[in-house]
């Protein structure tokens, strides 16, 4: 597909882009490396169980599958994606404040429905502002947003340090403190105009997803979304179960920010290692390193391999996130043409999320029940995942047949 030819405005390239760019992924990944680790310890002191915990974690993926890609959308026709962004930063920290009202289920439910539809999109927006300068400038998209997962694990880590010092009364304030850095560093986005070409998840290109439902991409699709779906249970409930080991938050912060630097080494490495491998073989050892992950989890403080144990077993993610995290984008490239690609990650993000949403949602009556032993349904799941894979690969070669004719 063709790309309208830049205008004179947009040919210039704004001062210090990749470096704004930079700034922009680190402040927004600040307050993502505290909510995702420490919420659930907040919604725990405040009396939650976990069913209900697994309701307030689970609602919001669920809403925001729909109204992320519409946003997008809305991103896509605005004078400028940077006034958008600025937009939905401001209404993150305002919303984020309704976490300081009396912590009652369905005020917290409700605050968490509506932060999730403002907050989400800023990740998306800030790709698409990345990506234009890739295709104008020639901007390294790598080096600008390894700077989000540094700032994720730096949140992790301080906020770990502040809480093993406060307790987990003092999420919510944590929080808000970091999308305040999100908000004024928000000012800086670059000014590019209106994209040349739809961001990855705007709806407006999921016109093109029907074209996309073929065997092969649909179960090649799902089998990824069903191996993220799997870290469910471990997003939901694992800093829960460590705090009831006695590990403290400084211990957790670290233990989530060595699966984020496991997934960075694999990122840096996977060229090197997978590059000429097929889809379906990093898929399935995505999914074989997920088993192994979950099956290993309830195993390790009974045969007293201690805090050690699960630095080994958090390792284990540069294998069950970071290779579906990359071999998402090896399947697009590969079996979809270009003129698609939108659409593309348009159906990939809405198997993700669906099934990270299902999954968190059973994962409180797992934990409830079973404890950390829920992690071997976890196993179970990414087992069929598996076999989704495998299935779609019986389907490949004809795919790729098919692909010759575009």
């Amino acid at each position: 597909m063709t790309l309208p030819p830049l205008t004179p405005e947009q040919q210039v390239k704004p001062r210090r882009f990749e470096l704004r760019i930079s700034l922009l992924f680190a402040a927004l990944f600040v307050p993502m490396g505290v909510h995702l680790p420490y919420f659930p310890l907040w919604l725990e002191a405040k009396g939650f169980d976990p069913e209900q915990i697994a309701i307030v974690l689970s609602a919001p993926m669920f809403l925001r599958v729909i109204t992320t890609p519409l946003i997008a959308a809305m991103a896509d026709r605005a004078k400028d994606r940077a006034n958008v962004f600025i937009f939905l930063a401001a209404s993150s920290l305002l919303l984020s404040l309704g976490y300081f009202l009396e912590p009652t289920y369905l005020i917290v439910l409700a605050v968490s429905l509506a932060l999730a539809v403002v907050w989400t999109p800023h990740s998306p927006i800030a790709d698409s502002l990345a990506l234009s300068g890739v295709r104008r400038f020639g901007s390294d998209y790598a080096a600008m947003r390894i700077w989000g997962s540094i700032a994720f694990l730096a949140g992790s880590l301080g906020a770990g340090f502040i809480l093993s010092l406060t307790g987990a009364d003092t999420v919510p304030a944590i929080i808000s403190i970091g999308l305040l850095g999100c908000f004024l560093m928000s000012f800086i986005s670059p000014r590019l105009g209106r994209p040349r070409k739809a961001s990855p998840l705007s709806a407006t290109d999921m016109q093109a997803a029907p074209k996309l439902f073929n065997r092969y991409f649909l179960l090649m699709a799902g089998g990824t979304g069903v191996i993220i779906g799997s870290h469910g249970f471990l997003y939901g409930f694992v800093s829960i179960y460590w705090k009831s080991l006695g590990i403290n938050e400084t211990i957790v912060g670290l233990l989530w920010s060595w699966g984020v630097a496991a997934e960075i080494v694999m990122f840096m490495f996977f060229t090197r290692l997978f590059g000429n491998r097929s889809t379906a073989l990093v898929l399935v050892l995505a999914g074989a390193g997920a088993i192994v992950r979950w099956v290993a989890y309830p195993l390790i403080w009974p045969l007293g391999l201690g805090v050690p144990g699960f630095f080994a077993v958090q390792s284990l993610h540069a294998v069950s996130t970071a290779l579906v995290l990359i071999g998402v984008q090896k399947l697009i490239a590969e079996s979809v043409p270009e003129e698609r690609t939108g659409a593309a990650q348009g159906v990939a993000y809405f198997a993700n999320g669906m099934s990270m949403a299902i999954v968190t949602l059973l994962s409180g009556p797992l934990y409830q029940r079973f404890g950390v032993d829920g992690f071997y349904f976890m196993a179970a799941v990414a087992a069929c995942a598996i076999v989704l894979v495998l299935l779609a690969s019986r389907s490949a070669p004809k795919f790729g047949q098919g692909r010759r004719h575009h």
